[in-house]
């Protein structure tokens, strides 16, 4: 993935995910399923959701977090249901740390039976959205 030094929020040009992509992470039994969407807005984002929750109707988790608009302004970060700030706001990081926007990154947790711990779920969730932008191509926009 190219990333550029260019600062987003002071161009008129950013960086987005050029495709939509999925992937699989495995940890001590849990099946991590990880997604990243290009989006453009929060109606696009809503039904992604709402089609990732339908097809994985038995998961654990589906935690996620985006990011919209040219200076990045507009985001939300969710956790659904696991420990406060462990899911959504480490999605949130990356996607951040790649300076994207317009993007929705999305995890589908499959409980496995062993408790990973606040810090063994936070370093699950950064590793797996980072190999997913790792694989991913970005494309500027502007």
């Amino acid at each position: 993935m190219h990333i550029s030094s260019e600062n987003p929020a002071q161009s008129d040009s950013y960086f987005t995910l050029s495709r939509s992509s999925k992937g699989l992470y495995k940890d001590r039994g849990s099946k991590f399923l990880y997604f990243g969407f290009p989006v453009h807005s929060e109606v696009e984002i809503n039904s992604n959701l709402a089609s990732l929750r339908k097809t994985y109707f038995d998961a654990s988790h589906l935690c996620y977090a985006w990011v919209l608009g040219r200076d990045g302004s507009v985001f939300r970060a969710n956790d659904d249901g696991e420990p406060n700030h462990s899911a959504g706001d480490p999605i949130l990081g990356q996607i951040r740390s790649k300076q994207l926007t317009n993007v929705l990154l999305v995890v589908v947790r499959y409980f496995g039976g062993t408790k990973l711990g606040i810090s063994g779920l936070i370093q699950a969730t950064k590793l797996q959205q980072h190999w997913q932008l790792k694989k991913m191509k970005s494309s500027k926009n502007g």
